[in-house]
C-alpha cells in the first residue's frame, strides 16, 4: 500500500522541509509536538496535530510510546525522523516497523552498524572505503594503544565509540599522556553515551571535512550525489557548508562517489546516507557515516536538482530510485548558512519573541525555516531557527548572492549569527576556498569575531 499519511518525529526547520516534501507528493501529514511548540508553524500546516509530552525532548521528541501512540491516533502509515532526536535510534526504527508502518530511513541493521564507530570503521574498511590509519577496534589495554600509537606515529586521537560532537575525543603528542586521556576519553564517553569504548586514530594535522552524500534502493543500487565541504566547524559543530567543495577534482568526485555508491550497494543500504571523510594532501580517510538526512541537503539539491526528501519517500515506498548515476549532473555552486539563535559573538543561546522577520528572497535564493513574527523561539531545544541556501552559476556568483542574501534577512527580537556570517564573507581565506576544520577557531580565538576587529 502506498503512503498516504506521514507522521514527521521532529520539530522545526527540518518537519517543515518535510511536510512540504509530502504535501508535494499528495501524502497528508502529521505534526507531533511539545506543549512548547503548539504554535510552530509545522503545527500549524501540518492536516493533523497530536501533543506528545513536555517541553523536553526527554518527554516528548525522545519518548517513543508517545510518537507510536500518536502515530496510530492518527492513523499514520509512515513515520519520517528528520534529523537528530531519534532519527539515527536502531531500536525506535525496529517498534516503528513492527507497528507495521513504514520507517523512512535505512534498515535498523545499518543504523546500528553504523552507529557505532568502531563497526562502522571495520565495516567501511570491508567495503573498500580508505581509513584513517589506527587500532582495527575498541581498545582498553594501554600497552597494545602505545604500540598502535608508535607504528602509526603521534600525536593520535583518542575517539568514543559511540555518540559525536566532539565528546569522547581526546588528542594525544607523546606517549607520556596516553594513559591518562585514555581514561578521560572513556569517563567522558561513559557521562555522555553510556559506553566507554574508545579506539585510536591517526591525528590529521590540518584536514578538511568532506562528505558524499548517498541513495540506495535497499535492493543493491546506490548512487551519489556529489560532495559537500563541511570544513567551517565550531565546537565539531558545522556553521557554513558549500558544495563541492573548493578543493575537489571532478575526477576525484567520481572516482570518490562511485567507491562510497559501489560500498552502499554492496551494503544493500536504502535510502539516505551521508559518508563522512577527512581529506588531506589528496587522500580520503573514512571518519563516520549518517544515516539519516543531513541538516546541510539543501546545498545538494541546489547542484543537482534532486529533492532528497522526496527521494526518502519514494524508496521507503519501495519505489526505484529517480535517477541513475550517468544522469546525475552537478551544476554551480551552493552555499549555506546555519542561522542560530545565538549573540555572534559570544555563541550564548538568544531564544525568545521574534518581533519581526522577514526571510530573504531572489532568484536561487531559499530559506529553511519555521520562523514567524509573533514566534516565541523555545529554549529546550538547538538554537538553529533557519537555513539561508543560495545558488550561482559559479562560486565567486554564489557569495556575491550571499552577501545580499544576508543584508536582506531580517530577524528581530533576539539575537542571531547573522552578523558572524557577513564578516566570515569577508575573509580573505573563505573567498579564496582555502580552510580547513581547524580555521574557524583559530580565527575566534584570534578574535576574528570581535564587533571592533
Amino acid at each position: 500500500m502506498p503512503i498516504t499519511r506521514l507522521l514527521i518525529a521532529n520539530r522545526g526547520e527540518i518537519a517543515l522541509r518535510i511536510h512540504r516534501a509530502a504535501h508535494e507528493m499528495g501524502i497528508k501529514t502529521v505534526a507531533v509536538h511539545s506543549t512548547a511548540d503548539s504554535d510552530a508553524m509545522h503545527v500549524r500546516l501540518a492536516d493533523h496535530a497530536v501533543c506528545i509530552g513536555p517541553p523536553s525532548a526527554r518527554d516528548s521528541y525522545l519518548n517513543v510510546a508517545a510518537i507510536i501512540s500518536a502515530a496510530e491516533i492518527a492513523q499514520a502509515d509512515a513515520i519520517h525522523p528528520g534529523y537528530g532526536f531519534l532519527s539515527e535510534n536502531a531500536q525506535f526504527a525496529e517498534i516503528v516497523e513492527a507497528h507495521g508502518i513504514t520507517w523512512i530511513g535505512p534498515k535498523p541493521e545499518h543504523i546500528r552498524t553504523m552507529g557505532d564507530k568502531v563497526q562502522a570503521k571495520r565495516t567501511a574498511g570491508a567495503l573498500g572505503l580508505p581509513l584513517v590509519p589506527g587500532s582495527d577496534g575498541a581498545i582498553s589495554d594501554v600497552a597494545e594503544a602505545a604500540r598502535i600509537a608508535e607504528e602509526i606515529g603521534y600525536p593520535v586521537i583518542i575517539k568514543a565509540a559511540s555518540g559525536g560532537g566532539g565528546r569522547g575525543m581526546k588528542v594525544c603528542e607523546s606517549p607520556d599522556d596516553l594513559e591518562t586521556l585514555m581514561q578521560q576519553a572513556g569517563s567522558e564517553a561513559k557521562a555522555a553515551f553510556g559506553d566507554a569504548t574508545v579506539y585510536l586514530e591517526k591525528y590529521l594535522g590540518n584536514p578538511r571535512h568532506i562528505e558524499f552524500q548517498i541513495f540506495g534502493d535497499g535492493n543493491g543500487n546506490a548512487i551519489h550525489l556529489g560532495e559537500r565541504d563541511c570544513s567551517l566547524q565550531r565546537r565539531h559543530q558545522k556553521v557554513l557548508e558549500e558544495a563541492p567543495s573548493p578543493v575537489i577534482s571532478a575526477d576525484e568526485r567520481a572516482r570518490m562517489g562511485g567507491i562510497c555508491a559501489k560500498a552502499m550497494a554492496d551494503m544493500g543500504y536504502r535510502g539516505a546516507g551521508t559518508i563522512e571523510f577527512l581529506w588531506e594532501g589528496g587522500e580520503f580517510y573514512f571518519i563516520e557515516m549518517n544515516t539519516r538526512l543531513q541538516v546541510e541537503h539543501p546545498v545538494t539539491e541546489a547542484i543537482t536538482g534532486v529533492d532528497l526528501v522526496r527521494e526518502q519517500i519514494r524508496i521507503a515506498d519501495g519505489k526505484p530510485l529517480s535517477v541513475a548515476q550517468e544522469d546525475v549532473e552537478f551544476k554551480g555552486h551552493a552555499i549555506e548558512c546555519r542561522i542560530n539563535a545565538e549573540d555572534p559573538f559570544t555563541f550564548v543561546p538568544s531564544p525568545g519573541l521574534v518581533t519581526n522577520y522577514h526571510a530573504a528572497g531572489g532568484m536561487h535564493v531559499r530559506v529553511d525555516s519555521g520562523l514567524y513574527a509573533g514566534y516565541r523561539i523555545p529554549p529546550y531545544y538547538d538554537s538553529m531557527i533557519a537555513k539561508l541556501i543560495v545558488y550561482g552559476r559559479t562560486r565567486e556568483g554564489c557569495i556575491m548572492r550571499l552577501r545580499r542574501a544576508l543584508e536582506e534577512m531580517v530577524i528581530a527580537g533576539v539575537k542571531t549569527s547573522i552578523p558572524l556570517h557577513q564578516k566570515l564573507l569577508t575573509q580573505p581565506d573563505i573567498l579564496d576556498g582555502n580552510y580547513s576544520i581547524k580555521w574557524l577557531e583559530e580565527w575566534l580565538a584570534a578574535g576574528g569575531a570581535e564587533p571592533s576587529a
